[in-house]
């Protein structure tokens, strides 16, 4: 069984974010670039499940600009075994990423697909669950566990009153939460080694895939900065500053 796993270049999560001078959006220039944390998760939960000898093959898919190849190469070092980049410069919103999934999941036809259930760039949420649409896939969001069982994905996600456990039929689409594994540490013999792995590399058009963007961002700006607090004498003074000046109550 094949597992597909799209894979996000996105500023590592350590860099703190700059916005632009002019607000149209973040400076990512002279910044580090990394694979999206929950990718990463995905990632290595497809190779954990190939260790097991449930899966035969993880392909790692990546969209957008030349240099995602290295957040590809990063994938195939943790034990992905092949990999496709959709190479585009358009800005690539959550519809136009499922879209293009969609189009790689006919081609592919995987047992399995394994995705971050978000990025932390645009913290959009969307693209799993509008991959599962298109393509007419049940889906297990959040996922903080993943077995594979008589043909089926049961998948355990954590809600609000504890667990609850889906049992799915393949091909199915699956989000990964933060709670599902700790990615290994990739050594320098695998990251070797992924450089002679194959990756693949097409066009959005060699899809049939348009990927125009269908939202425009008018502005981006920092949030507001926190005002220092102040300690007051009592309970009265406390209770008079939230209902006059905070006016919260």
């Amino acid at each position: 069984m094949k597992v597909l796993v799209p894979v996000k270049r996105v500023v590592d999560y350590n860099v703190k974010v700059r916005v632009k001078s002019d607000n149209t959006g973040v400076d990512i220039a002279n910044v580090k670039m990394s694979m999206n944390p929950f990718d990463e998760i995905a990632v290595e939960e497809a190779v954990r499940l190939k260790e097991k000898g449930v899966v035969t093959e993880v392909i790692a898919v990546s969209c957008g600009v030349t240099q995602c190849q290295e957040t590809l190469r990063t994938a195939m070092a943790i034990g992905a075994d092949r990999a496709i980049l959709v190479e585009t410069s358009e800005e690539l919103q959550p519809l136009a990423v499922a879209k293009l999934l969609k189009a790689l999941v006919d081609k592919e036809q995987p047992g399995l697909i394994i995705l971050g259930k978000q990025a932390i760039d645009d913290d959009a949420n969307q693209t799993g669950q509008m991959l599962a649409a298109l393509a007419n896939l049940p889906q297990g969001t959040f996922a903080s566990k993943i077995e594979l069982v008589d043909g089926k994905a049961h998948v355990t996600r954590e809600i609000d009153g504890g667990l609850e456990t889906l049992a799915l039929s393949l091909p199915a689409v699956v989000t990964t939460d933060l709670r599902l594994n700790e990615p290994r540490y990739v050594t320098l013999p695998n990251i070797m080694k992924a450089k002679k792995k194959p990756m693949e590399i097409v066009k959005p058009e060699d899809l049939g895939v348009d990927v125009t963007p269908r939202l425009k961002t008018l502005k981006v700006s920092e949030p507001a900065k926190r005002g220092a607090g102040v300690k007051v004498a009592d309970v009265a003074a406390l209770l008079e500053k939230l209902k006059n000046e905070a006016k919260v109550i």
